[in-house]
């Protein structure tokens, strides 16, 4: 792979560089241009894209076409042709692509809208509708040749498949028979996920699209793949030297990889019904940044070099036997959300548009797998993903092995956490290294802290989608970021025995089993928890600003919180405080409600998601004045009373709010200057 750094042309020295040049001996260039490598446009070409019509190309195709012209890096001698049984005229698609309500100016990802360029791209769109026929391609390939003369194109030719995965096989045959494959030039197929629905259905298409077509001409697209943060799995683990000799089983514990979704199904409940979360998000997105992650080092960049270690790693993950699914899968199904009133808020996933009353199909799964080769034998590898859950976020957390305890003897350190490194792939983007630090006294006491890099901080924000680069590569033959088939075949035989256990075991009563606005369900933790291990939660100071004690928070008290939080959980009934005990901890309330008991036993009030309770203990250092129980299952965050009082003693800003709470709730007067 040839590694490319991708500029903004337009960059420009300053004006008053004029008044620099001036000083004796120094000279400086007119431009970034004179100094910095320039990427290559583009490989010209007539880009036709099938289903040209849908949400796929006015949403993210055309929007990505429209920021590699921005960035100069699309080619001049291109011209895109959109076709589908739709009719419609040129204009009417251009029109469809560049309307200002629903289209490129609603869509594009760039904090500014630049006419002049949008103008530009819009002259090279044509549409010509067609049927999957011999004959309707002969015609097609007529209007091709055309636009290829017009644009001077060179014969090269792309093809977008943007329809349903049962007509790629029609699509390659008929193409093939109207002569497309000759000529000079290159031709090329992009095809859109999902590539399959199981083993057997990605072995047909596989044998139906290279009947006619090579592997090299082939492009299974994923666009997850195109992701800044996820193409930087790869620098970050062969550029940097201090973590490669770490990468192994005797350094790393286990490896969790959490993709969260905060929406629902969005109406798409038909599509999702025949597809749930281990096809929609494991298999593909997944099981490939699981790849990037835990592959060899390659021989080379070269895209076939990263590909053979990619496949080479798929295929030693352990694919299971039926008795062992229930073992090491969860799946889950959401429920309804309800208001204060007790009426139902959101509605099940069962309950959603277009779902079959009954589905057993999963909306959320946690895995548990191994890579049997010698470098992570015995290494868990979690997977965890869902929709309705509690945040929207994409993390990978690496978690190293913790140095033995007793080392610390005679110190004041009871227990030490594992090093964690985390790499952050949305909406935050970025690395985070978590390590252990002495807290300033003259004791030794240990507090969690961190080291990061955001891409914010580093480097100009990306605009791109993820779909710019995979146009873009495609354009110059890079496979890199691209499927091959024997890596489609190897990702479906670890899913597969899942689907069919599944397929097998419906669901039945056993779903809902997750709230709305949850980790997922119990089973999920209890997984791990056989193994002695618990996922890591990673907060974000969005997350904390939930809780109207952190609101408006300054960052830094924000990250103290967040660095010192464990997560929690209880299930409906159990007792989280109780009246008479001694007071050890403050609780904040991620999901679901609790209820504050009198003396007698009686409900008196009841606290919902980011309320927080266990505050007057830890603030009068008296027993708890009362008792707290679970209304229905909760997730929850934990503050331990000194580390408590150890930000209330950095932050005077928490002190503050700590004592408004005590005024409000208790009548307690305390002054900030009581609680240092």
């Amino acid at each position: 792979m040839q590694l490319r750094i991708h500029y903004l042309r337009a960059f420009i020295w300053p004006p008053a560089r004029a008044s620099f040049a001036a000083m004796p001996g120094t000279q400086f260039p007119n431009s970034a241009r004179d100094v910095l490598p320039t990427p290559p446009t583009s490989e010209p070409c007539v880009l036709v894209i099938f289903g040209a019509s849908g949400d796929l190309t006015k949403r993210l195709l055309f929007p990505a076409l429209y920021n590699l012209a921005c960035d100069g890096l699309l080619s001049e001698n291109c011209a895109i042709l959109g076709t589908g049984r739709t009719r419609m005229t040129s204009e009417e698609f251009r029109n469809q692509m560049g309307g200002a309500e629903d289209g490129l100016r609603k869509f594009h990802t760039r904090k500014e809208f630049d006419e002049a360029v949008s103008d530009r791209l819009l002259s090279r769109l044509h549409y010509a509708p067609s049927e999957i026929s011999v004959e309707s391609f002969r015609e097609l390939r007529e209007t091709v040749a055309r636009l290829d003369a017009e644009v001077g194109a060179k014969g090269n030719v792309l093809f977008y498949f943007a329809v349903a995965p049962k007509l790629f096989g029609a699509l390659c045959e008929n193409l093939a028979l109207a002569g497309f494959r000759e000529g000079q030039g290159w031709k090329r197929i992009i095809v859109e996920k999902p590539f399959g629905t199981d083993l057997a259905s990605a072995r047909k298409l596989n044998e139906e699209i290279l009947r006619h077509w090579d592997e090299e001409q082939i492009f299974r697209v994923d666009h997850y793949l195109g992701k800044e943060t996820v193409q930087n799995l790869l620098a970050f683990r062969f550029t940097n030297g201090i973590f490669e000799p770490l990468w192994n089983r005797a350094n790393i514990d286990n490896i969790q990889f959490n993709v969260c979704e905060a929406v629902d199904v969005q109406g798409r409940g038909g599509y999702y019904d025949g597809s749930g979360v281990l096809r929609d998000m494991m298999q593909n997105h997944m099981f490939q940044m699981l790849a990037y992650l835990c592959m060899e080092p390659p021989g080379s960049f070269e895209p076939n070099a990263i590909r053979n270690e990619k496949a080479k790693l798929l295929q030693a993950v352990r694919v299971y036997s039926q008795d062992e699914v229930p073992q090491n899968v969860v799946r889950g199904q959401y429920g309804p959300s309800f208001k204060e009133d007790g009426s139902v808020d959101k509605p099940a996933y069962r309950d959603e548009k277009d779902v079959a009353p009954g589905s057993s199909t999963e909306t959320f799964a946690a895995a548990r797998l191994f890579i049997d080769n010698l470098r992570w034998e015995g290494v868990p590898i979690y997977l965890r993903s869902g929709k309705a859950l509690w945040k929207r976020s994409t993390e990978i957390v690496v978690e190293f092995k913790r140095p033995p305890l007793a080392s610390m003897r005679g110190s004041q350190v009871k227990e030490l956490e594992p090093n964690r490194l985390v790499f952050h792939v949305q909406p935050a983007q970025g690395i985070e290294l978590m390590f252990q630090a002495k807290i300033p006294g003259t004791t030794l006491e240990l507090q969690q802290v961190d080291m990061r890099f955001a891409y914010g901080d580093a480097f100009k924000a990306s605009r791109y989608t993820g779909y710019e680069v995979m146009l873009y590569s495609c354009s110059h033959g890079d496979a890199t970021l691209f499927s091959r088939g024997d890596l489609v075949d190897a990702a479906w035989q670890i899913a597969q025995p899942i689907m069919d256990y599944w397929k097998s075991h419906p669901a039945g009563d056993e779903f809902p089993n997750y709230s709305r606005n949850s980790w997922g369900p119990k089973a999920a933790q209890s997984l791990l928890q056989a193994d002695g291990r618990h996922w890591f939660e990673v907060i974000t100071p969005e997350v904390l600003e939930r809780c109207p004690l952190f609101k408006g928070a300054d960052p830094l008290l924000l990250r103290s919180v967040v660095m010192a939080l464990r997560p929690a959980s209880a299930e409906a009934g159990d007792v989280l405080v109780q009246a008479g005990d001694a007071a050890h901890e403050l609780f904040l309330l991620s999901q679901g409600e609790v209820e504050v008991l009198s003396p007698a036993g009686q409900p008196t009030a009841t606290l919902h998601a980011g309320g927080f309770f266990g505050e007057i203990g830890l603030l009068t250092s008296q027993p708890r004045t009362g008792t707290v129980r679970a209304k229905s299952r909760c997730n929850l965050f934990v503050l331990d009373q000194k580390d408590f009082f150890r930000i209330l003693r950095d932050h005077p800003q928490l002190a503050e709010a700590v004592t408004a709470v005590a005024r409000e709730r208790y009548a307690l007067t305390l002054s900030a200057a009581d609680l240092a």
